[in-house]
């Protein structure tokens, strides 16, 4: 199956500040020069997020890593996990299409999705709830035909019961996992022929339904908050806030070699200025970067209202919702801002670091408050950008 970015895509990206303190703690877990070892577990916490997979979400999170952009798309286009296009907002439902479920009736459980979510499978019903398609196979034979939805797989399914399962997700309510006719596990649907003094125990359902059930949620996203962030193999022990990331740090570190040009060995075994060399090296990768001076902030908008500050390239709704945040509402504050204003806002705006630089917004907003025009804000103007 050929698999592509989506042709609509989001303006940026940036973790919830939860998510960006797990995320920072997955990539401790590796020594310096190999973070990217943790591209898999933060791609899917992005998904998580968001839902699907973005491009700015990729490119954010290879910058993370240290990554060429092609590298971490390469990733999210192989694995099947990762969707590559909006998913619904309630559910994205799995069709089992393989041998068994197919045999035992995938194709009506099919059949349901086209009639009452979209014809086409990675498409958004009409009211953007739900959406579906089909998979390979997903390990619950037994129990065929079978759908996962969020994280639980529905099992022996008809037609009619995930038309229900549909309109109960719709509603609002949480229909419990698992075997849809009665059966607790994968057990012969006439009964036990084996282990029949087994008994279930203390739960209701089987285990992993239980969980889902003692949860209260199924289909719920991971926003970062369920659980203490826990990464005892830092340093200071578990939940501590991180420091500067091992991505910095292997930056300023890369910075250090470029400038100081390796000398042969045998000379630098002999000759004193390598260990000062050394040394240097060590306390640039220790020293404080300069965070700059905070801008003035506003406390509200100007009676006339905030302007649009996604008129400036690289600013889109999440930035712009970060920025007011900080008290910037008007492009003549960002056009007056220093070069420690500059500073702040490269490091403090978090998960668009360097991009007030980058994007040279000091010069945008200066012709934007003059009452000009720049060849981004007419895009944006003319519906080309939202």
């Amino acid at each position: 199956m050929l698999r592509r970015l989506h042709h609509k895509q989001p303006e940026s990206f940036a973790f919830t500040p939860a998510n960006r303190e797990w995320a920072d703690a997955q990539i401790s877990k590796y020594p310096e020069g190999r973070q990217a070892s943790a591209i898999i577990p933060l791609l899917w916490r992005a998904q998580e997020q968001e839902g699907w997979l973005s491009r700015p979400a990729i490119e954010t999170v290879a910058d993370m890593l240290g990554l060429a952009y092609i590298r971490a798309l390469e990733v999210a286009s192989f694995y099947f996990m990762f969707q590559l296009q909006p998913v619904g907002s309630v559910a994205n439902i799995q069709i089992c299409g393989t041998t068994s479920c197919m045999i035992c009736g995938a194709e009506d459980l099919v059949g349901v999705c086209r009639e009452k979510i979209a014809d086409k499978p990675h498409t958004l019903s009409g009211d953007g709830k739900f959406s579906w398609e089909e998979v390979e196979c997903l390990g619950a034979c037994a129990n065929a035909p079978m759908a996962q939805i969020g994280k639980d797989y529905y099992e022996d399914l008809t037609a009619a019961r995930l038309a229900e399962i549909i309109d109960e997700l719709a509603a609002g309510k949480v229909p419990v996992p698992g075997p849809q006719n009665g059966r607790y596990a994968s057990e012969p649907k006439a009964g036990l022929t084996s282990l029949k003094d087994f008994d279930s125990g203390q739960t209701k359902y089987n285990a992993s339904a239980q969980l889902a059930v003692d949860i209260g949620e199924t289909v719920k996203r991971i926003d970062g908050t369920e659980v203490p962030i826990l990464a005892p193999w830092r340093d200071k022990g578990a939940n501590h806030a991180p420091a500067a990331s091992a991505v910095k740090l292997n930056e300023e570190a890369q910075d250090v070699r470029v400038a100081t040009p390796a000398k042969p060995a045998a000379k630098v075994e002999k000759a004193k200025p390598a260990a000062k060399a050394k040394s240097a090296k060590a306390a640039k990768v220790d020293a404080p970067a300069d965070t700059g001076t905070k801008p003035e902030a506003l406390s509200a908008p100007r009676d006339g209202g905030a302007d649009n500050l996604k008129e400036i390239k690289g600013v889109g709704p999440k930035l712009e919702k970060l920025l007011n945040s900080h008290g910037i509402y008007h492009f003549d504050q960002i056009a007056n801002w220093s070069d420690k204003d500059v500073a702040w806002a490269d490091n403090s705006l978090v998960g668009f670091k360097g991009r007030v630089s980058r994007d040279n917004w000091v010069e945008q907003a200066r012709i934007l408050a003059e009452g000009g025009e720049t060849e981004f804000s007419k895009r944006v103007d003319d519906g080309d950008v939202y």
